[in-house]
């Protein structure tokens, strides 16, 4: 019997309802939870209060994975090429702090992962990469109505005009990486 070796990644790529449906779909992701991270208000914060943009959470996911099928590394690659990261603060029509593009890493390996995928990516987008890199501090888990978000309500319009095209991307680059 092969062993498997879970690991997590904490990051935020705008609506938590995006990126927790794009990573769903990934071979070797385990679990996907909606959540907030990042910011400095005592206690676990609300939506209505991460939303404000005065508690400096950003939305974000916590993806568990098992890394003897799915890499670090892939899995940030497929973050940072299914949203924008060039974008300050900002996620189409999502607009701030709360919706920033930013990877939460748990160990000196993420961080020097992570900062090397930015590099190697960097040559690809025409605008400089803005994606904060920072340590993880606490994850707090989103209320339950946004877990599973997509799944539960995928026929809603943000769902349809928002989701399905950045899953279409998905499938468009990563097709070797879906379950």
């Amino acid at each position: 019997m092969i062993t498997k070796n879970i690991q997590k990644a904490t990051f935020g790529g705008g609506c938590f309802w995006c990126t927790e449906a794009i990573f769903q779909e990934i071979r070797g992701v385990e679990k996907v939870v909606s959540g907030y991270s990042g910011g400095n208000a005592p206690g676990k914060p609300t939506y209505r209060e991460v939303c404000s943009g005065l508690t400096g959470h950003a939305e974000v996911i916590q993806v568990t994975f098992d890394a003897n099928v799915i890499s670090y590394m892939d899995i940030l690659v497929v973050f940072m090429t299914t949203h924008d990261p060039t974008t300050l603060n900002r996620q189409g029509a999502d607009v701030g702090t709360q919706y920033r593009s930013v990877i939460f890493y748990e160990n000196i390996e993420q961080r020097s992962i992570a900062d090397e995928v930015i590099a190697q990516l960097s040559e690809v987008y025409d605008n400089p990469i803005v994606t904060e890199v920072s340590p993880l501090k606490i994850f707090y888990e989103a209320e339950d109505y946004h877990q599973d978000y997509y799944r539960n309500n995928e026929s809603q319009g943000y769902c349809n005009f928002v989701i399905t095209p950045k899953l279409a991307k998905l499938r468009e680059l990563h097709t070797d990486k879906l379950k």
